[in-house]
């Protein structure tokens, strides 16, 4: 099939396609005598792979490493690993967020909470002093 197709059945735009051919990651394509490549059906495949896995949070240079040439020879020890390794990342992401959002929802608690007589660069100062020897008695 032409790019103009591949592109109709996943739903990339052909530069997209190209992008993927040019890194190593579509490796699936053909260059005909008139230079217009041509792709296998496998090649549908190929891309909802790396969609699919791009979506999930696997790099570019991930996926290089995990998508083997033929499709039909994947190792599937090194998939198991490369996905738990992923979940496991997700998971320190996760505990990174929802850090993040406790100490921003405590920030955000500390400067709703303003003195009415107080103006807001005072109460800036009054939040920002508070965290600071927060940190500092942490430490």
């Amino acid at each position: 099939m032409n790019i103009g197709e591949l592109a109709k059945r996943t739903g990339l735009a052909p530069s997209r396609i190209r992008f993927y051919e040019r890194i190593g990651l579509l490796t699936q394509v053909e260059r005909l005598p008139n230079g217009y490549r041509s792709y296998p059906p496998e090649a549908v495949t190929a891309l909802e792979l790396i969609t699919t896995a791009q979506t999930a949070g696997f790099s570019l240079d991930e996926l290089r490493t995990l998508l083997p040439t033929d499709l039909a020879e994947w190792d599937h020890a090194s998939l198991v690993d490369a996905l738990h390794q992923k979940v496991h990342d997700i998971e320190n992401i996760q505990e990174k967020l929802a850090q993040s959002k406790a100490q921003l929802l405590e920030v955000l608690g500390e400067i709703e909470a303003k003195p009415e007589d107080m103006d807001c660069a005072t109460n800036a100062r009054r939040v920002l002093s508070r965290f600071g020897l927060m940190r500092t008695k942490e430490q």
